[in-house]
């Protein structure tokens, strides 16, 4: 059976971005590759088929490219700044999963990609 949620995901973005710890993976830059999945309730999209009830993936794609334009010198910072806009941007998204992918990673080593993934839900308010 599978997961019980609702979910917007966005697979297999492609970017070109400058993050790295050697200088000049900040210069050359290199491919990199962004899935994302956030949780949100949009019964009220499914309903109603209204872009009101839901997260809008365009919007969402934008976020990733901004965060992605900003040169870091690690994959985990920018995955985190990403994660930290979807929930500022979007009060209704419930959790977020980040999955950033360096491809081709000039590690001197046969290896398709380094990557990492975050993945966090929604601190509740603080009540008193």
């Amino acid at each position: 059976m599978a997961e019980e949620g609702m979910y917007v995901s966005l697979r297999g973005i492609r970017l070109y971005a400058y993050h790295g710890v050697a200088s000049q993976e900040r210069t050359v830059g290199n491919e990199f590759e962004v899935d994302l999945r956030v949780e949100t309730d949009f019964s009220h999209a499914a309903e109603t088929d209204c872009l009101e009830g839901t997260v809008n993936y365009a919007a969402l794609y934008r976020i990733v490219c901004e965060e992605m334009a900003i040169p870091s010198r690690l994959i985990e910072h920018v995955a985190g700044r990403i994660m930290r806009r979807i929930f500022q941007e979007f009060p209704q998204v419930e959790a977020v999963q980040v999955h950033v992918a360096k491809l081709n990673p000039p590690i001197g080593a046969l290896l398709d990609r380094a990557e990492v993934e975050i993945s966090r839900r929604r601190e509740p308010p603080c009540i008193g």
